[in-house]
């Protein structure tokens, strides 16, 4: 039988903590299927977070890193869970003292979609468009310096509803999001068009539900190896960047064996100003890889516009 890094067998029940939103809790349902695959009984726990709790303010207003993380990472660290469970975006790149990445899921759809109302949206001389991410509004910014960018929070079934309810042109959203929770095949029924916005390089690990678990439990065996390595690429560019979860910052690593794609960009939060760094290349170690890769972006003056993000933030 299989044992955990500390000696208890894998028939241990694990505590699965989540937060309560309808997507969290598809996560920590996937997670909990590839967990009893792997022969562990599991309880899901669902624990309310202070980004959930706090939706009339701006994300980055709550805090730079951590917001939808925090509680379940206290939840880990007392013992009141064994894993947490997150749309790893989310997850800071710097983890609490003892907790660890211990698995990814295969990788979802990494893209960002525009849920628009009508089709002449990109005829407009001047668009409302809506989104709770400075990574967002500032590649919007970048292509559409005249549009104006409005707030947006909630969980996915609220935005969609106050896109309805505003006389936004449109708003963004993850397309991973909106196809796990069932709301992409709905939307022409609410009269709602989407379409897939190519020149956004997405959040570093979007679309990739991670298990966040002591370091005394160790669920290696369970991991997707090219989405964890791709994940680990992302997160060092951002972590060697300095960027916080919500800062505009864009990675995307697609690995196959030992070979990596990795495209990055730094923007300014209004948009004017943007590093990118593109690259494929034979790769030993992912986390190197990635800072590798930020390292060419400082080169390219990345680290001026670090700079005037943290004055701001």
């Amino acid at each position: 039988m299989s044992q955990a890094k500390n000696g208890n067998p894998k028939s241990k029940k694990i505590r699965i903590g989540t937060r309560k939103s309808p997507l969290a809790l598809w996560q920590a349902q996937k997670a909990e299927e590839k967990l009893k695959e792997f022969g562990y009984e599991t309880e899901i726990i669902p624990i309310s977070s202070e980004g959930d709790l706090r939706l009339s303010q701006p994300i980055y207003e709550l805090g730079i890193t951590g917001v939808f993380t925090k509680t379940l990472d206290i939840a880990l660290i007392n013992q009141e869970v064994d894993v947490a469970v997150h749309s790893l975006k989310d997850v800071p790149t710097q983890l609490a003292d003892g907790l660890h990445l211990a698995a990814c899921l295969p990788r979802g759809s990494y893209q960002d979609i525009l849920v628009y109302k009508s089709g002449d949206w990109a005829q407009k001389e001047k668009r409302i468009i809506a989104t709770g991410s400075l990574r967002r509004k500032a590649f919007w910014l970048h292509q559409f310096p005249q549009d104006e960018l409005t707030d947006l929070r909630g969980n996915v079934q609220l935005r969609i509803q106050k896109l309805l309810d505003n006389n936004w042109d449109g708003a963004i959203f993850a397309y991973a999001g909106l196809e796990r929770s069932e709301i992409l095949q709905s939307l022409e029924k609410k009269a709602l068009k989407y379409q897939v916005l190519e020149d956004m390089i997405s959040a570093p690990s979007q679309g990739i539900v991670g298990i966040v678990a002591r370091e005394d439990l160790d669920l290696s065996a369970l991991t997707h190896q090219s989405t964890h390595q791709a994940a680990l690429a992302e997160r060092a560019f951002l972590r060697r960047l300095e960027g916080g979860c919500t800062a505009p910052i864009g990675a995307l690593a697609k690995v196959k064996g030992k070979e990596m794609h990795f495209k990055g960009a730094i923007l300014s939060l209004g948009g004017e100003q943007k590093v990118a760094v593109e690259e494929k290349f034979e790769f030993s170690e992912a986390t190197q890889a990635g800072m590798e890769m930020a390292e060419k972006a400082l080169a390219k003056g990345a680290g001026d516009i670090v700079e005037q993000i943290k004055r701001y933030l």
